[in-house]
């Protein structure tokens, strides 16, 4: 009696082929991980980040770059006069939140600049 049975052949390289894209997958989320997460892209995040350019530029916070207060009180007033068009464009056209928001960092940074402008030489060093 001849073996009637099919004989299964198993293709290995589909497997080895899943394995690896399983693993490229995994190290690709690795690396996004150690990048960090991007904050969304809305009208508070982009605000804030430029009052952050503000404050940095007063010596109000560190350069994250260098780690030391990089002042440079021309370049303050010019973000701060952007948030302020920002501002006057987006009249009418903000939410409660956004408005509000805007408002208080153009005040809080506004404040600041004349503190860092009034100070004598190198207080903010």
């Amino acid at each position: 009696m001849s073996d009637d049975k099919p004989k299964i052949i198993v293709d290995s390289d589909w497997k080895d082929q899943a394995e690896r894209e399983k693993k490229q997958l995994a190290e690709e989320a690795s690396a996004e991980e150690q990048r960090g997460e991007m904050p969304p892209a809305d009208f508070i995040t982009h605000c804030a980040s430029l009052a952050t350019q503000a404050m940095i530029f007063m010596g109000a916070i560190a350069n994250p770059m260098t780690g030391k207060a990089d002042v440079d009180h021309q370049q303050a007033r010019y973000v701060i006069d952007v948030l302020s068009m920002l501002k006057e464009k987006t009249a009418g056209n903000l939410k409660d939140d956004e408005q509000t928001t805007l408002d208080s960092l153009i005040g809080e940074l506004k404040l600041i600049w004349v503190q860092a402008t009034s100070a004598p030489p190198g207080a903010n060093q």
